[in-house]
């Protein structure tokens, strides 16, 4: 019996690995980009969660800090296959970016590819995946005329005050009305998700999130060290981010610019790498990191700046249950649910359709890849193939 349950459960590893790598290798388009992804290949496809868990999990990584795609991703493993599986499903859908990122750094650095033809295709495929998503989402999540209220207030606020924290005091603001509207609100039976770790392991994992935040600052000052300074500025830019992978820019460029680390130059060639790789945005730090130490110093940093997003899904996820079974809490996430969906619309917007969109042959183009995803169903890979081919081919038009 426990020769078959390892043998199932490597076969899952193997199975989340392999979906998280193609999803790394194929996903353009930012962190709302890959929810769209994720929800594609993880609900509407492989069926390994419903929609409103997976609903309930983006709502969560909205509200923690860090990048939220990647910890949905981490999420999904660990419900799939326990923190192994959170690891794998992280691994693979990170690995290829930080690979292309470090080669970048190390070999090609001041070769121009952020205006390539293929670049923009995928950005328009980026539009497609988005647009579908959104769809599928609001259905689910803005059934009523209450939420759809919460989730145009979650537009409109996000789209007019674009800052670091509008986006946080947006969910705070939807979660409180979400209560006030739906607290007598009766669901059909409670929702309930595995996640195979302990409360234990979760306490251990916060502890050691809000440890490490207040102890490597004074180790780095006792000791001195490069490498301690470094893992410590790529940690505090990924404890203390809300809003995904755009807004760590700043964050780090004040952290290493003034401080003589990289030059402004290397910064923005770094910046303009990344937006052509797939996989998530705070990989950029895997070339800022190589930048300054070479391939080990892209790995230190990559862990430094995902860390904090691993320990803190890790210690949610198990307390995740009890609190949106709660009925008192309950209302509060149908709320924040609603946010979210408004919140995706305003990232669709900008940066997704405002980088992509510029004349009405892009359009065109976004019209034809979204009917071959909804209308024809095909599988996202050639949706990203076909968005590179047409994308090189208009730049012959």
């Amino acid at each position: 019996m426990d020769q078959t349950n390892r043998n199932r459960g490597i076969k899952s590893l193997v199975e989340i690995f392999i979906v998280s790598t193609r999803l790394g290798l194929t996903s353009f388009g930012g962190p709302t980009a890959h929810l769209g992804y994720f929800h594609e290949e993880y609900v509407r496809r492989r069926k390994w969660m419903d929609e409103k868990s997976y609903a309930d999990l983006v709502a969560l990584a909205q509200f923690l800090p860090g990048p939220a795609s990647s910890q949905v991703g981490i999420g999904i493993g660990v419900m799939r296959a326990g923190v192994l599986g959170g690891i794998t499903s992280f691994l693979g859908f990170t690995l290829p970016s930080v690979i292309a990122l470090i080669l970048f750094a190390l070999l090609l650095t001041g070769f121009d590819i952020g205006n390539a033809g293929w670049i923009h295709g995928l950005k328009i495929v980026a539009v497609a995946v988005v647009a579908h998503a959104i769809m599928g989402m609001a259905k689910n999540l803005t059934p009523d005329l209450k939420r759809k209220a919460i989730a145009l207030f979650a537009l409109v606020g996000t789209l007019i005050w674009q800052t670091a924290f509008t986006q946080v005091g947006v969910i705070l603001i939807a979660a409180l009305i979400g209560y006030l509207l739906y607290k007598g609100h009766q669901e059909n039976g409670e929702v309930s998700s595995q996640f195979p770790i302990s409360k234990r392991v979760s306490a251990i994992c916060l502890l050691l999130f809000f440890g490490l935040l207040i102890l490597l600052p004074i180790i780095r000052e006792a000791t001195g060290s490069y490498w301690v300074a470094m893992f410590d500025s790529f940690y505090r830019s990924g404890s203390l981010v809300f809003g995904g992978g755009h807004v760590v820019l700043p964050l780090l460029e004040q952290e290493f610019v003034p401080t003589g680390w990289l030059s402004e130059e290397a910064f923005l060639a770094g910046y303009g790498a990344t937006q052509a790789v797939p996989g998530p945005l705070f990989t950029f730090t895997a070339y800022l990191g190589a930048v300054m130490k070479g391939w080990q110093g892209g790995l230190i940093a990559t862990l430094a700046v995902f860390l904090p997003a691993f320990l803190l899904i890790l210690g949610a996820l198990p307390f995740w249950d009890s609190l949106r079974n709660n009925p008192k809490v309950k209302g509060a996430i149908m709320g924040v649910n609603a946010a979210v969906v408004g919140i995706l619309i305003s990232a669709f917007y900008t940066p997704i359709w405002t980088s992509s969109i510029l004349a009405p042959i892009d359009f065109a183009f976004a019209a034809i890849l979204f009917s071959m995803l909804v209308y024809w169903k095909l599988p996202p890979w050639v949706i990203v193939v076909s968005g590179a081919i047409g994308g090189s081919l208009m730049t012959f038009i």
